[in-house]
């Protein structure tokens, strides 16, 4: 017969087991959590009503359409008019003044404050909270909230499709798999100019094609059908002449414990295709000139394998929101490319609740970031902030994420993304599209088949 001193271990060891079993459970929502969403929540798991002060206003359902936005003769392709063009600025933060602002700051706007003391602010607006998505995408955010679960390690998410697998978060990384699963488009088609500023202020225009197919967000979409495939992703360079002709090609795949993502390289100059294994984590992005990884394409993308993820929780943060006025066809990019940063009369910051999510280098692992603080929406879990450390644990890297409701959709995405490199004054904007003849082109219609890597060559220019 076992004594009571060995009984009293094994019960508590098949205690631990069986709390261990419980855990990827308890990251799940419950039945009662999801009914929430569409009630006290928004629909994709916001809070629904404003803050106390009265400074971030109830959600009551955004802009979902160009009717409800002003403009019900608005044609797809063209530039979206602002929908707040009337609003006032309530005021400015400086370097003189941020200290009186300090607690609504991250860490990274704080440091552009005061590196560039004399020119960088930040003029908040009154916060509007335009986010809205496709109907069917609440539907489904609400079918998998108490069955959508992470995959082993965090790497991937299984039994969930088309919506927001945790729109009631428990884990760091359930909110960074919430921005890469959000809503952004079926297919779409998008020419655009991504420029990096020196330091004194010129740049060299390289000129982007890019082509999206997103299977996750289709109707009816399930992850176990999918082929463990998200989105594929063509990005096709058209200028400067000397880098013309480079095609790259990615499957991004979403259980990323299974296998990570597959990329393609089209060369111009060889005439051949061939496997791109290093389009990931810290690589450098196309044509980037070194100012931003693989990784920070869309803020943020790819696996979550090398970091362990913190949810600090929610906070009313100074964000930029509503950026139509650098979304705008009326300025020009020599606007709004300006020495050190971006003009900052063209940016609009409104306080905003968002979850703040600490990434943190596994031990062992590499990345040219050790930590990453990431603010992400609570109404459509875009990320638009992002503090980037490096290796010695100091400030390297601010990201911003410019975003605009796309209302003709309506979906909320970026229109320019920037990243400023606070150790040489140098920074990237990525987006611009001002001075094509059309913004993103939300008709294009793929499949599978537009996306292998047979054409790639097909699409080869020289």
């Amino acid at each position: 017969m076992r004594s009571n001193t060995t009984q009293t271990v094994i019960g508590a060891l098949f205690a631990v087991a069986a709390s261990l079993i419980a855990l990827p459970a308890l990251s799940q929502a419950t039945a009662a959590e999801a009914a929430r969403l569409g009630a006290d929540l928004t629909p994709l798991g916001g809070e629904k009503a404003g803050n106390a002060a009265g400074t971030i206003p109830a959600w009551d359902g955004g802009i979902t359409s160009p009717a409800k936005a002003g403009f019900p003769n608005f044609k797809p392709g063209q530039f979206h008019p602002d929908p707040y063009a009337s609003d006032k600025p309530l005021y400015t933060v400086t370097a003189a003044n941020m200290g009186q602002y300090a607690g609504q700051l991250t860490e990274g706007h704080k440091k552009l404050l005061q590196t560039y003391r004399d020119s960088y602010k930040m003029v908040v607006y009154p916060t509007r909270r335009s986010a809205a998505v496709p109907e069917r995408i609440y539907a489904a955010t609400k079918r998998i909230a108490t069955t959508a679960k992470l995959a082993p390690g965090g790497n991937g998410v299984l039994n969930a499709g088309e919506g927001i697998p945790f729109a009631i978060p428990k884990e760091g990384v359930q909110v960074f798999w919430n921005h890469i699963l959000r809503y952004r488009v079926d297919s779409a088609i998008r020419i655009y100019g991504q420029a990096p500023v020196t330091a004194g202020g010129a740049y060299t225009m390289v000129r982007l094609k890019e082509d999206f197919y997103v299977p996750y967000s289709a109707p009816g979409a399930k992850t176990e059908n999918l082929n463990n495939t998200i989105v594929y992703f063509i990005q096709e360079t058209l200028a400067p002449a000397r880098l013309a002709g480079e095609i790259l090609l990615v499957h991004e795949t979403l259980d990323q414990s299974v296998e990570n993502r597959k990329a393609w390289i089209y060369n111009p100059g060889q005439r051949r295709v061939r496997r791109a294994p290093n389009v990931a984590f810290d690589n450098p992005g196309t044509n980037s000139d070194n100012l931003r990884t693989s990784d920070q394409l869309d803020i943020y993308n790819g696996s979550p394998e090398r970091y362990d993820w913190k949810l600090v929780g929610k906070k009313e943060i100074l964000v930029p929101y509503n950026a139509y006025k650098l979304h705008s066809d009326k300025v020009k990019y020599a606007d709004i490319l300006k020495k050190n940063h971006i003009n900052q009369d063209l940016a609009r910051y409104e306080l905003h609740r968002v979850w703040v999510v600490e990434s943190t280098l596994k031990q062992g692992m590499s990345h040219l970031y050790s930590r990453r603080t990431l603010y992400v929406d609570e109404d459509s879990w875009q990320i638009l902030a992002v503090d980037c450390y490096d290796r010695r644990g100091q400030l390297y890297r601010v990201q911003e994420g410019h975003v605009i409701n796309y209302y003709d959709l309506p979906t909320v995405w970026t229109t320019l993304e920037t990243t400023f490199d606070l150790s040489n004054g140098r920074y990237l904007a990525l987006g611009l599209d001002n001075e094509e003849p059309q913004t993103y082109d939300f008709s294009a219609k793929f499949s599978t088949a537009n996306f292998q890597p047979s054409a790639l060559t097909r699409r080869g220019v020289r």
